[in-house]
């Protein structure tokens, strides 16, 4: 997988990483948020001070927690409804998705609390009811009727004690105090002065330190009223373990004159504790009481304390199921909405790593096999562009290979119609193959006789082909030339080979190459080793003959009569001339036999031209040679002696020509000879015309081999012997007719001789 698909993927996990994380976070705030509403609400009855101190946060942070929730939502729906009006794809089902959810969330949470609405109005109504009232009223009555009966009544025994200690002194007064507190039941007794100090005591008060006093108040109180009872304790008996210290106090006065000596009457105070049970169940109705009370009183204030709880909490969970719905909706359609682009993408040709998701359930699995199917789709398509990359470079180098190729290269059809030809063939061939494509070869002028051949040697390839199974055929054509049995319009006779195989389809291959210059060079050689042999074989009998007919005419001369003296001297005259004639003619096979390498130098061309032109300024009266010669040409790189041979040969057979012609009535004749520097290509190019008859078209095609010559006194060896030196300097001869409105005015052979920075 590429980085970039690697990089996205990261991306994607990331991405789903940071909502699962968010969704998470989200999940647990509302559900601590719902534990704790839960809990405030269970404690509202048992502890209702804890859930009042705590109301106004709670609210605040349901209200706060609500917004984000509603700001969420808005903006899901925001985004929901910009994706639909923009109509992207999936957005038609994220909308569907929210709604179903939402809806699930929202219709059983309304359910819920209007239930829970009901619940909580008619619950709350009941715990008023006035049967309640009147009990509570009713048991705070008995209560505290029991506690007057128990006060009367034990305030009583006590002012029926209390004369028992008038003639008591102050000494004995102790055990007639322990005694009373068996006799009355009490917790403790006590004799105090009228000023508040302790007398006499019994029971409980004889081990404390510090015994609680009455008050002066108290104290006038009892005197006035010869009895004062109270409870004490009862007050801050908040729990049922202090309802212990629950009492009933009475104080009573004494007679004075019953101890000491001081005029104010002592007082007898006697405790007695109360009953735990009656205590506790005291109190039990008093807080209720107090307790019903006051919510009676805040009952509007705490219906409303609950439902508005209760709506926050309906708030708090449809929202959150709102929002949950939004985003469970997105994560179940997102694998979805990504095969879908992923699918429309693959579908429009677009191969690039797909996004998967990496989640462990089935959809995120299926993302992840569609990406790695399209990545191998891509791998695939990518392995065959390589492959057609790789084919057309290849073809391409096939092409350039074709093209550059010097032989010949052509494919033909079944019935031998032109599919292709490289551009060697319509070197070789000299016709615009390109031009007949779909035709037949043999319907190509100056191809039909070549044409047929080859469609000829395929048929016959084709029958052998079934017999023994050859994989070519290989055949040797001659085209042009006066001997040649296939005549094209050529400027010179061609030596084709050609090799033919069937390819693939049922095409044909034909391969070929000119080999003309090759069968040329070896003629050449052939002449050459011709011309060795006969100056060897022929030039050695030629002076014993010269020398024989000489010495027959020297010893005769004189010995004969007039008549045969005249046959002896004519005899030895023709002799001797044929004999200098064969040496001549064996002096040029030896001279083209063995014409020595080149030795190229720098050759000021156009002042050789002028040397040579100089020696046929006598000879060439009639028919004179003009120069016209290119001042900016450069020295040539070249053979002094040899190219002086060449221009001596071309002049003499531009003589020859013209000679004819001035024989046959022409006048006015002249031979130019021209040089012309060719910079673009490098070379200077030498042309000789004459105003001769010209070439006729079998010579014009083999001028070059020896002994082809229309002279009757010719050899046919001056132009095989330009052509040779020609092919020494590393030029090209070209020879043609001058046409003009389509006579022959002359002939032109031309040579193209390389300077020397080339």
């Amino acid at each position: 997988m590429s980085e970039a698909a690697a990089q996205a993927q990261t991306g994607i996990r990331h991405s789903s990483r940071a909502v699962r994380r968010a969704v998470a976070i989200g999940s647990a705030s509302m559900v601590l948020i719902g534990a704790v509403l839960l809990y405030m609400l269970m404690q509202a009855t048992n502890n209702r001070d804890l859930y009042e101190r705590n109301y106004a946060l709670l609210f605040s942070i349901n209200v706060a927690v609500a917004s984000v929730l509603l700001l969420a939502i808005v903006w899901v729906a925001y985004r929901l409804w910009v994706r639909l009006r923009q109509g992207r794809f999936g957005s038609r089902l994220l909308v569907k998705l929210a709604a179903i959810f939402a809806l699930v969330g929202f219709a059983p949470g309304l359910m819920i609390y209007v239930v829970s609405y009901q619940f909580v109005s008619r619950s709350i109504e009941t715990w008023f009811d006035v049967k309640v009232e009147g009990a509570l009223d009713a048991g705070l009555n008995l209560g505290r009727a029991t506690l007057d009966t128990l006060t009367n009544e034990f305030t009583l025994k006590v002012r029926a004690a209390a004369p028992l200690l008038n003639d008591v002194s102050e000494g004995n007064a102790g055990p007639q105090l322990e005694k009373m507190v068996d006799q009355l039941g009490a917790a403790d007794i006590a004799i105090w002065s009228g000023n508040g100090n302790l007398l006499a005591s019994g029971g409980q008060t004889r081990i404390q330190l510090s015994p609680a006093k009455p008050s002066s108040s108290q104290f006038r109180t009892a005197r006035s009223e010869r009895a004062l009872a109270w409870i004490d304790g009862l007050d801050d008996a908040a729990t049922p373990d202090a309802a212990a210290d629950a009492r009933i106090r009475v104080l009573v006065p004494l007679a004075p004159s019953g101890l000491g000596l001081n005029p104010e009457p002592p007082y007898l105070l006697v405790s007695k504790a109360l009953p735990r049970s009656l205590v506790v169940n005291a109190l039990a109705v008093a807080a209720a009481n107090r307790e019903y009370q006051e919510r009676a009183l805040a009952r509007q204030g705490l219906k409303r304390m609950y439902i508005g709880t209760l709506t926050l909490s309906l708030f708090l969970a449809v929202f959150g199921a709102v929002l949950l719905a939004v985003v469970l909706g997105n994560q179940l359609a997102r694998p979805l909405l990504l095969l879908a682009e992923g699918v429309s993408q693959v579908a429009a040709g677009d191969l690039t790593p797909k996004l998967a998701l990496q989640g462990k359930d089935e959809l995120g699995g299926l993302t992840r096999s569609f990406a790695t199917m399209t990545a191998q789709l891509a791998d695939a398509r990518q392995a065959v562009e390589n492959s057609m990359a790789q084919v057309d470079a290849a073809r391409a180098n096939l092409q350039t290979i074709l093209d550059n190729l010097t032989a010949g290269v052509i494919v033909l059809g079944p019935q031998g119609q032109l599919l292709s030809a490289n551009p060697g063939a319509t070197r070789i061939l000299q016709a615009p193959l390109a031009a007949h494509q779909g035709d037949t070869l043999a319907s190509i002028a100056g191809l039909e006789a070549f044409g047929q051949a080859v469609q000829t040697q395929f048929a016959d390839f084709l029958s052998a082909k079934q017999e023994h199974e050859p994989d070519h055929w290989q055949q040797t054509f001659e085209l042009g030339g006066s001997h040649a049995p296939m005549h094209t319009p050529f400027d010179r006779a061609l030596t084709l080979v050609a090799r033919g195989a069937e390819l693939p389809g049922d095409s044909r291959l034909l391969v070929f190459d000119d080999i003309s210059e090759i069968v040329s060079a070896q003629r050449a050689q052939a002449w050459g080793e011709v011309a060795r042999r006969l100056a060897h074989e022929i030039k050695n009998p030629l002076t014993p003959i010269q020398l024989s007919a000489e010495r027959l005419e020297i010893k005769l001369t004189g010995k004969l009569a007039a008549p045969e003296q005249a046959i002896l001297n004519k005899s030895v005259k023709t002799i001797v001339d044929q004999v200098d004639a064969m040496k001549r003619l064996v002096n040029e096979f030896r001279d083209y036999a063995r014409l020595p390498a080149a030795e190229l130098k720098p050759v000021d061309l156009n002042a050789l031209l002028q040397d040579v032109a100089h020696l046929y300024e006598a000879e060439s009266q009639h028919v004179p040679v003009l120069l016209e010669l290119d001042a900016k040409c450069p020295p040539v790189r070249g053979d002094a002696q040899q190219l002086r041979q060449v221009i001596h040969n071309l002049l003499q057979n531009a003589q020859d020509a013209s000679e004819t012609a001035v024989a046959s009535g022409h006048a006015g004749l002249s031979i130019v000879v021209r040089t012309v520097w060719q910079e673009a290509k490098g070379r200077v190019r030498l042309s000789v015309l004459d105003q001769g008859t010209g070439f006729a078209e079998a010579i014009l095609k083999r001028a070059f081999e020896p002994y082809v010559t229309t002279k009757v006194k010719g050899t046919g060896l001056g132009l095989a012997v330009v052509k040779k030196i020609a092919d020494e300097h590393g030029s090209r001869v070209d020879i043609a007719n001058r046409l003009v409105d389509g006579t022959i005015v002359g002939a032109q052979v031309s040579l193209s001789l390389p300077v020397v920075n080339s």
